[in-house]
């Protein structure tokens, strides 16, 4: 039987009113809500009242994101699915470490909210912004972007899409020469250049801030954005590391293949997840939860499922 495996949003699925289906008929999500607020007060009203730019500011978007994504996986515990192995899309990732009991709920919280603060406090210095670059290989994106001084290769997505991140000045000449070498460049709903050398600041006072955090061996298989392979070694590295290195998503999504994952479910608003795994390999089942609809959906589909 194929494994189940749960994967959590990154930034930019994010929108007004997600969650809060789940917070108003599901008891396990609600409760995660609620603990939530106990710690970042208003968390949940941001989450189903918070205006579009208010949920894009990055100190925002991430204990939004995490509080969602956490709620829906309790849904989802609830009625009695459960993974083999989980990873996460660059704040996905803190959310896959709580899910998967590598920390406290409580500690990934606070840890998701001090990583979007830092995010941010660095992204309002270096003016950077981030674009999905479409049908071009790795080679060629990396190419182009040698080019410039501050433009880097940071999400590599899946076949023919990888995200580049980058000083706003210049990642408009890149756009264009993206556009001249035959490809498409989409800029995306974030608020700083992720995921790369920009972000050395924020990495360094994350890094600093692990120190103190108290790290368990996770129930499941834990996937790394950095290594792209389950967590070994220093979390605390693997973690800093990430907040300004590449995250590595179709290798993640290929190494879980080829472990045994054939059913994916992304946790939290969307299916961007669910879209890119289907790009790299179409034979894979994937679902998605972010509301009772798309639940009570998973949850009939992968009852054969339940340990």
């Amino acid at each position: 039987m194929d494994k189940i495996a749960f994967v959590f949003s990154g930034q930019g699925a994010q929108h007004p009113g997600m969650g809060r289906d789940l917070y108003l008929n599901d008891a396990a999500a609600a409760e995660i809500f609620r603990r939530a607020d106990a710690i970042r007060p208003g968390t949940s009203a941001q989450c189903f009242e918070g205006t579009e730019e208010e949920l894009a500011q990055t100190a925002n978007t991430q204990p939004c994101m995490f509080a969602v994504e956490l709620a829906a996986a309790a849904a989802l515990d609830e009625a009695g699915i459960r993974p083999q192995m989980a990873a996460g899309f660059s704040l996905g990732e803190v959310a896959a470490l709580a899910y998967a009991g590598a920390v406290s709920f409580e500690d990934g919280f606070r840890l998701v909210s001090l990583r979007g603060r830092l995010m941010q406090e660095d992204a309002e210095e270096c003016d950077g912004a981030m674009a999905a670059v479409l049908k071009l290989d790795a080679g060629e994106v990396e190419r182009l972007c040698a080019g410039y001084k501050r433009v880097y290769p940071v999400n590599y997505n899946c076949p023919g899409q990888i995200s580049v991140s980058g000083a706003k000045d210049e990642l408009e000449d890149f756009i264009k020469a993206v556009k001249a070498a035959g490809g498409r460049a989409v800029p995306l709903k974030v608020k700083g250049g992720f995921h790369s050398p920009l972000m050395a600041r924020a990495a360094e006072r994350f890094g600093e801030a692990l120190r103190d955090v108290s790290f368990s061996e996770p129930e499941i298989d834990l996937y790394s954005n950095y290594t792209a392979l389950p967590y070994r070694g220093s979390y605390a590295e693997l973690l800093s590391r990430q907040i300004s290195g590449p995250v590595r998503w179709q290798a993640i999504i290929e190494n879980m293949i080829s472990r045994g994952a054939g059913v994916f479910v992304e946790l939290g608003p969307g299916r961007t997840l669910c879209g890119l795994i289907g790009r790299i390999d179409a034979s894979v089942c994937t679902f998605n939860v972010e509301d009772m609809k798309s639940l009570r959906e998973t949850t009939e589909a992968l009852s054969a499922y339940k340990a």
